[in-house]
């Protein structure tokens, strides 16, 4: 019989030692009329968004398909306390602590920035799958794609402001400019320590228990180009699910059906017994 001896790194002492300030937040959610035992979805918005950005559409949506769906909106986001200092580490807090209070074992869905929080995440979560949904991983390469292709609205975040997306970068000509606007008034801002780890690429630690992970995005995304869903993609062994002519806010444009449908499905067929758990 051979032995392997697998290293779990127990505690992290600097997170023991000085932990993550307390804060409210919100959480919407929209559970089916009929319980039928599937896991609960928790969506993650991206750096500016709230789950209102879910709530719109996504969330009563696969409750009609039979999944519990929740959404929080990180610290300094939506209807959740004010966190102007706030910090990668600080956002994935967040999200480990809403799932663990789900009544069951959680499918994790984060959208741009949104997937950076939920992989860090993943490394204190035992999700049961995640999904990266247009998914914004940070480095390098992310910095100097922005700079390039928002200038104007990259500039600031380097000093301290806020990232500023301009409605056509987030949304597809499909949508009517009205819709477009209303949610990009919406926006908000991220907390200028988590922009900076954001360009400075923190890399996460491996996911707890190795969930099965989906990426989709769209090659028409004005923010992620798809040579960065391609990397994404290969760092969980898999292909991005692509649906060109969609802009980088899926959740919200004007098919935004298409990917949400394409999640679920992905899930009624339950990745998890391909590896089998």
């Amino acid at each position: 019989m051979t032995r392997t001896v697998e290293r779990v790194r127990i505690m992290r002492g600097r997170e023991w030692a000085r932990p993550v300030r307390p804060v409210t937040r919100e959480v919407l959610g929209v559970v089916p009329d009929v319980e039928e035992g599937r896991p609960p979805l928790l969506f993650v918005p991206g750096f500016g968004h709230g789950a209102w950005a879910y709530a719109e559409h996504w969330l009563a949506h696969a409750a009609d398909r039979g999944f519990p769906a929740h959404a929080v909106s990180l610290r300094g986001h939506g209807g959740s306390g004010a966190a102007p200092e706030a910090t990668l580490r600080a956002y994935a807090h967040d999200v480990v602590q809403v799932a663990a209070g789900l009544p069951r074992q959680a499918v994790l869905v984060g959208h741009g920035a949104g997937a950076l929080v939920v992989a860090h995440a993943l490394a204190r979560y035992p999700a049961r799958a995640a999904v990266l949904v247009a998914p914004v991983l940070g480095g390098w390469a992310t910095a100097v794609t922005a700079l390039r292709r928002n200038p104007l609205g990259t500039l600031p975040a380097a000093v301290g402001a806020g990232l500023r997306l301009h409605r056509r970068q987030l949304f597809s000509r499909e949508l009517p400019d009205s819709d477009a606007r209303r949610y990009a008034a919406r926006l908000g801002r991220a907390g200028w320590r988590a922009q900076w780890q954001l360009l400075a690429g923190a890399t996460p630690e491996p996911a707890v228990g190795g969930p099965p992970v989906l990426v989709l995005g769209s090659p028409d995304d004005r923010v992620v180009p798809p040579a960065a869903l391609t990397r994404a993609a290969r760092r969980y062994g898999s292909a991005p699910l692509l649906f060109p002519g969609m802009g980088h806010d899926m959740m919200l444009d004007a098919r935004w059906r298409e990917p949400i449908d394409a999640i679920l499905d992905w899930l009624v067929k339950d990745p998890t017994a391909d590896d089998g758990r």
